[in-house]
């Protein structure tokens, strides 16, 4: 009790300092956040990789149970985000319901979930913004589009964007806001025009079989396929909404703003990946949808070209919100885990002018335009959805625990039905883990065993928590 006590103050504090953020987000603001993080690589490319290798069409029931176990974890979210408050994240919620070792885990674990996410997209970021170079004729030198293990120098569009975007942030979070806001109406809209023209294209045949891979099994390569193989990777797509928690000492009241962005944002968003991913399967057969970008893909099969093009351009302004929401949570997790001693305190200054953290937001930078321009990351996207998946247990574990240790804290918001939907959170993203290859595993259990090794040299003797008693 007294450890939670403790972080409750130690948290609440952080507004009385020199180095506090500025409050400055919206609620919408905070929905647009999670919209702009959470549609883009999901809708632009997975939905199709997902039918062609994994769910047929069957993608929609794939997107379906994954939002399903998201929809659990983000009502977890939003209770400990309204009662809790601090610097938000699966972090700072773990800190307050198991202590520092657990925290710094998951802390550890959303670190490498963010970074190989912005560096992710970033490669299909730069994939897409050649293409529309080329349609123009102005394509860029092969070597300038890929990494040396590919037979180039480096992935330049890759490295460039991440560098414009650590620019963007280092200006305000207000800025970022706005530049994030304009850029989902442009995804939106092309998004509004895919689903205006597949309305009136849709092919019933082209759902038959529905649901070839079946709902799962498991491949002699160790790779896993069927309905369920399907939500395990799909659910890459929602991974955005935990960014919208780590805005809390940002919002404007976030007891209020906190809870309306996260589940107005992940509600909205399945709608459309369902939508969506039932139109795609049936303007298409799946088997021809394993592309770099099916719905465009499919607009030009229909005969389309203009919309394609329209939609390549929604793609790589989706795209941009993706990297931007995603890199600006890496920032404040670390801010958050300086700031409790955990990290060096060198990445807890905040620049008493744009406050902004500006030291973590140039480090975190260089180190990601480097992994995104050098390296090809392959199945390394996979440890984003283990490490996810991992923080969404925890917290929806949190919600149980704290409604039993601290019964009489004040919460503006409930999850509903609890204990039950913060069981089904923990079953159902624990279920989706286990569908993961094991090689994911094997990586993700090397991650965190490096984390222990940081922690245990460094990060227990530096914990503010451990130099208070």
């Amino acid at each position: 009790m007294m450890l939670q006590i403790f972080r409750t103050k130690h948290i609440t504090s952080h507004d009385e300092t020199d180095n506090s953020l500025k409050r400055c987000l919206s609620a919408w603001d905070l929905a647009f956040l999670g919209i702009g993080a959470i549609i883009g690589t999901g809708i632009f490319v997975l939905t199709g990789v997902a039918a062609a290798t994994q769910s047929g069409p069957a993608v929609i029931l794939s997107f379906v149970l994954a939002g399903l176990a998201c929809a659990f974890a983000a009502l977890s979210y939003a209770e400990l985000s309204s009662s809790v408050g601090g610097c938000g994240s699966a972090y700072g919620y773990s800190y307050v319901a198991f202590g520092e070792i657990l925290a710094f885990i998951i802390g550890w674990d959303l670190l490498l979930e963010y970074s190989l996410s912005v560096a992710t997209v970033a490669n299909g970021w730069s994939g897409y913004f050649n293409n529309a170079l080329t349609a123009i004729g102005i394509p860029l030198p092969e070597m300038l589009t890929k990494a040396p293990k590919l037979g180039g120098l480096i992935n330049l569009p890759a490295t460039v964007i991440i560098l414009i975007l650590m620019l963007l942030l280092i200006m305000g979070v207000k800025h970022s806001a706005k530049v994030n806001n304009a850029m989902v109406f442009v995804k939106l809209l092309t998004i509004t025009v895919f689903i205006a023209i597949a309305v009136f294209n849709v092919n019933p045949d082209n759902w038959h079989p529905f649901m070839p891979f079946g709902w799962y099994q498991s491949l002699p390569d160790g790779k896993t396929s069927g309905v369920l193989a399907g939500a395990s990777i799909v659910f890459f797509a929602y991974v955005g909404f935990d960014a919208v928690s780590t805005a809390a000492e940002e919002a404007n009241n976030p007891q209020h703003d906190l809870p309306f962005g996260i589940v107005t944002s992940l509600a909205f968003c399945t709608f459309i990946y369902i939508l969506v991913s039932g139109l795609l399967t049936g303007v298409v057969h799946y088997t021809d949808l394993n592309v770099s970008s099916p719905v465009a893909h499919a607009l030009n099969l229909l005969g389309y070209n203009w919309a394609s093009a329209l939609i390549s351009t929604g793609v790589i302004a989706g795209l941009t919100t993706v990297m931007l929401v995603l890199y600006y949570g890496l920032t404040r997790i670390i801010l958050a885990m300086s700031r409790d001693g955990l990290l060096s305190p060198f990445f807890s200054e905040v620049n008493p002018k744009t406050q902004t953290p500006v030291r973590a937001i140039v480090l975190c930078g260089i180190i990601m335009a480097a992994i995104a321009g050098f390296i090809p990351l392959g199945d390394l996207a996979e440890l984003v959805n283990i490490g996810t998946l991992a923080a969404f247990v925890l917290v929806c574990l949190g919600v149980i625990v704290l409604r039993i240790t601290k019964p009489d804290m004040n919460r503006p918001f409930r999850s509903p039905f609890s204990p039950l939907f913060p069981v089904l959170g923990m079953l159902s993203c624990g279920a989706l883990m286990a569908f993961l290859p094991s090689l994911t595993w094997l990586r993700f259990i090397v991650w965190l065993t490096i984390g222990l090794i940081v922690y245990f040299s460094y990060s227990m003797r530096h914990s503010k928590l451990a130099n208070s008693n």
